[in-house]
C-alpha cells in the first residue's frame, strides 16, 4: 500500500521480502530472510532509507546498518518499544503516558502475588512477537500460563511475561500520528476499533461522540511519545477507554497501521504517503477528513476457499461507493485477505455499508456490531 504513493511522489521503492509471491510482490526487488543479517545488509546497500511494515526485523542487524551509515527509521532505539512491551511499558511509566497497572513476572509466585493484588483476572502477554490476540491470555492463576513459564520457553522470550491489569474499558481507541526526521507533527482524528475475537474487525473514523477533551488528551498522548522516544514515520498508539472516562495506553505500532487503512480513502493524505514523507524527512501532508465520517471493516478470512472475491462484481454493482482493497494474500482462516472502506455524513450508515460489503463479499452473515 506503499507503493502507489511513493510512485505518485516520484519515489522508487524496493522491497525485501520473505516470498517472491507477497502481496508486495510489484515493487519487490530481494527476496530473503529479513532475521538474517547478511540479507539484510545486501539489500540495504541499494537504498537511501530503510523502513519497516512490521517490528519484527531484528534490532541488532539495525543497529549494524546504523553502524555503517545507513539511515534506518524509525531507529533501532525508537523500535525497541514496539518490539518488546516490557520495554515499552518501561519507558512510557518514565515519561509520564498513562499506563494500566503492570509487573515484570518471570515465576508463578510473582504472578499469582499479582493476581491476588490486581485480580480476579488479569492479562498476560508474551513481551516479543504477539499480535492480533495471539501472545495474550486473560487468566485467573498461573497455572493458565504454565506452558510459557516453562524455562526454556520463558528464555525464549527474554526471561519475563508481561502482567496487567485487566481494564474495565468502554472501547478501544487508535491515534494514529506522523513525525518527521526534522521533528514536524501530524495527527489524524482519533478512531474507535472493534475487535472480534483478538483481531480489528471495523475502525470508525472519528470516534463517535468522544469529548474534546479526550480527543485532545489523546494528540497529546501521542505527541509525547513520539517526540520523548524519537519515533520518525507513523506511530499507532492503541488505547481503551476506560469507563472512568481516562485512557490508557495499551500497545504501540511504529509503522502504517491496520487501524489507519480509513485515511487512503477518508483523509487528504494517506498514513502510507505520510509514513513516507516522514522518513524522507520531506513537509508532512494535510490529514483533513475528506468527509465528515470514514469506516473500514476489514475482510477476514472465514475459509480456506481459492477465490473469496467470486462474487465481485456483484458487490461492486451493490456497494458503489465502498472501496474495495484485496491485498492478493491466499485465503487462510483468521488472515487479513483486504480491506473495504465507506465514507459518508453518518458514522450509523456508513458502519452498515462497511460491514455489509464486507460480509457478503465473504459470503457470510456476521451480526451488526451493536
Amino acid at each position: 500500500m506503499m507503493i502507489i504513493p511513493a510512485t505518485n511522489l516520484g519515489l522508487e521503492i524496493k522491497v525485501l521480502s520473505e516470498q517472491a509471491d507477497s502481496s508486495a510482490k510489484l515493487a519487490t526487488t530481494q527476496i530473503g530472510d529479513y532475521t538474517d543479517e547478511a540479507t539484510v545488509i545486501e539489500f540495504a546497500q541499494g537504498v537511501d532509507v530503510v523502513t519497516f511494515d512490521h517490528e519484527h526485523v531484528p534490532l541488532t542487524i539495525l543497529a549494524k546498518l546504523e553502524q555503517s551509515g545507513i539511515s534506518v527509521q524509525p531507529s533501532s532505539k525508537a523500535l525497541a518499544h514496539a518490539q518488546n512491551k516490557l520495554v515499552m511499558r518501561q519507558a512510557l511509566e518514565k515519561i509520564g503516558a498513562p499506563n494500566p497497572i503492570w509487573k515484570a513476572v518471570s515465576s508463578a509466585a510473582e504472578l499469582d502475588s499479582f493476581i491476588k493484588d490486581h485480580g480476579p483476572e488479569v492479562i498476560v502477554k508474551t513481551p516479543i512477537g504477539g499480535y492480533d490476540g495471539k501472545g495474550v491470555r486473560v487468566v485467573k492463576s498461573s497455572g493458565e500460563v504454565s506452558d510459557w513459564l516453562e524455562s526454556q520457553t520463558l528464555a525464549s522470550r527474554g526471561g519475563q511475561l508481561l502482567a496487567e491489569q485487566k481494564v474495565s474499558f468502554t472501547r478501544e481507541l487508535s491515534q494514529l500520528s506522523a513525525r518527521s526526521r526534522s521533528g514536524e507533527f501530524a495527527s489524524w482524528p482519533v478512531v474507535e476499533t472493534r475487535q472480534r475475537q483478538g483481531v480489528c474487525s471495523e475502525v470508525i473514523s472519528p470516534a463517535p461522540e468522544l469529548s474534546a477533551t479526550l480527543v485532545s488528551k489523546s494528540v497529546e498522548i501521542a505527541k509525547l511519545i513520539s517526540e520523548s522516544l524519537d519515533v520518525t514515520g507513523m506511530l499507532a498508539v492503541e488505547m481503551f477507554q476506560t469507563d472512568a472516562g481516562e485512557l490508557l495506553v495499551n500497545e504501540l505500532a511504529m509503522r502504517p497501521h491496520n487501524s489507519g487503512h480509513f485515511s487512503i480513502e477518508g483523509s487528504v493524505t494517506s498514513q502510507f504517503e505520510q509514513h513516507l514523507r516522514a522518513v524522507l524527512d520531506l513537509p508532512l501532508g494535510s490529514t483533513e477528513a475528506v468527509r465528515p465520517f470514514a469506516v473500514m471493516a476489514n475482510i477476514i478470512g472465514n475459509s480456506d476457499k481459492t477465490d473469496y472475491l467470486e462474487n465481485y462484481p456483484q458487490i461492486m454493482t451493490k456497494f458503489p461507493g465502498v472501496k474495495i482493497h484485496s491485498y492478493g494474500k491466499s485465503p487462510r482462516v483468521g488472515r487479513k485477505l483486504g480491506h473495504v472502506t465507506a465514507l459518508g455524513d453518518l458514522a450509523a450508515s456508513c458502519l452498515a455499508s462497511a460491514v455489509s460489503c464486507r460480509d457478503q463479499l465473504l459470503g457470510i452473515n456476521i451480526a451488526k456490531p451493536e
